[in-house]
């Protein structure tokens, strides 16, 4: 990734989570999963102010394809991955992150 994103330890561990899960039914799934996460994250770095507020002062991004949103915050010049948040789950889980 971008030296400019940070991504939570658990953020992380939620992407590659996912990507794990997709990866045991699909291949080409997992890897479009991957993708999309990076277009996201791209978006999130060329405007961070474009995205909306979320919960606790982050930013949300839903992404096209997948039933995942992702939660950020700026913090100075990077961008900080909160949470690679599947959207059945409970909204503000992540909240001991920020």
């Amino acid at each position: 990734m971008n030296p400019e994103v940070e991504f939570h330890p658990a953020a992380e561990q939620e992407l590659l989570d996912a990507e794990d899960w997709y990866a045991e039914r699909s291949r080409v799934a997992a890897r479009a999963f991957v993708q999309e996460v990076t277009v996201v994250v791209e978006r999130a770095l060329a405007a961070p102010e474009r995205w909306p507020l979320h919960l606790h002062g982050t930013r949300r991004i839903v992404f096209p394809r997948f039933p995942f949103n992702l939660i950020f915050r700026r913090r100075e010049e990077r961008v900080q991955v909160v949470a690679v948040a599947h959207q059945s789950r409970r909204p503000g889980y992540w909240k001991d992150r920020v």
